[in-house]
């Protein structure tokens, strides 16, 4: 797996042990279940530590936490010692979760990945995914939970996206460069297209803003598309190869000639072909030393250049 590390913008988390707070970054939710699912069907070894030859519950949590920076203690009794309690009913993902199956004290304990599953190393299939409910085992034998670390959820992943940017727009100075919302005005007007509905599908887009129904417009016709949050972004600049591919859509563009390539634009660029059919239709040579620019942001003047071109 591709380790992809969240730096958290406003506060990391503790882990509470017996001896001491000890902090680490925050991975998502998302990563550390889909770490933890990596070695699923794993062997079962009782004091084992390898996850090729053999491996117990409380190795398989120390193991999997290892990979996000945390250290946990060997012994399922020790973790229980460790964090913070847990209600069930507020369990979250990346919470460990204890279980009596010896009749005595603490004796297997897992990891909680989310509507009421949990993952661990069990004696009977290796590492496995179970119930915490299921009625006919792991019900009767759950003790409770600790959380030692706060992963962040998908919610706040995309909340924490949306500050960064809302940051980095600030820092850009609008009178020098275009606005999503500016393209979105003068390409609307240029293709003569009808803008009178303003009610785009764009959580961010209002239906009494002045680039409405121009945003409207162009979505209805595919040649502009918000993000993975149904969000337009109106306020953001665009780059040079984002703009690439909404003129190359917006105006039915195709190579002419011999594709031209840029040094920051190679095969595997997901402007690649957009690009190059920009340049072939003489739209945009790029900013010199066969370089494209890929991720600057557009300026009003290269925009005003690119559209007069396409008259």
């Amino acid at each position: 797996m591709q380790k992809k590390w969240l730096i958290p913008v406003f506060a990391s988390f503790m882990l509470f042990s017996g001896i001491g707070a000890n902090s680490a970054d925050a991975a998502s939710e998302s990563e550390l279940t889909t770490t933890a699912k990596e070695y699923l069907k794993a062997p079962y070894q009782y004091g084992g530590t390898s996850i090729k030859y053999g491996i117990d519950c409380s190795a398989y949590t120390q193991f999997i936490f290892s990979k996000f920076g945390i250290n946990l203690p060997r012994s399922s009794s020790e973790q229980y010692q460790t964090g913070e309690k847990v209600a069930k009913s507020d369990l979250q993902p990346g919470d460990l979760v204890f279980f009596n199956t010896n009749g005595r004290t603490v004796s297997h304990v897992g990891i909680y990945i989310g509507n009421g599953n949990f993952i661990s190393a069990t004696t009977s299939g290796g590492v496995a995914i179970d119930q915490i409910n299921d009625p006919y085992y792991w019900g009767s034998k759950y003790l409770g939970a600790k959380r030692v670390a706060n992963f962040t959820s998908e919610a706040e992943l995309a909340k924490q996206k949306a500050i960064k940017e809302e940051v980095k727009n600030v820092s850009v100075d609008f009178s020098v460069y275009s606005s999503r919302g500016e393209v979105a005005i003068k390409l609307a007007a240029l293709l003569d297209i009808d803008t009178t509905d303003t009610n785009s599908p764009f959580k961010d887009v209002k239906p009494t803003d002045e680039y409405a129904g121009a945003v409207n417009a162009l979505y209805k016709k595919g040649i502009f598309v918000g993000d993975e949050n149904k969000k337009f972004n109106p306020s953001s600049p665009i780059t040079r190869g984002e703009l690439s591919v909404v003129l190359v859509n917006a105006f039915g563009l195709t190579q002419t000639g011999e594709e031209i390539e840029f040094v920051d634009v190679p095969e595997t660029h997901w402007a690649h072909k957009t690009v190059s059919i920009l340049a072939s239709n003489q739209i945009s040579l790029g900013i010199g030393n066969d370089l494209f620019g890929i991720n600057e942001n557009v300026t009003k003047e290269q925009l005003s250049v690119f559209l007069s071109k396409l008259q």
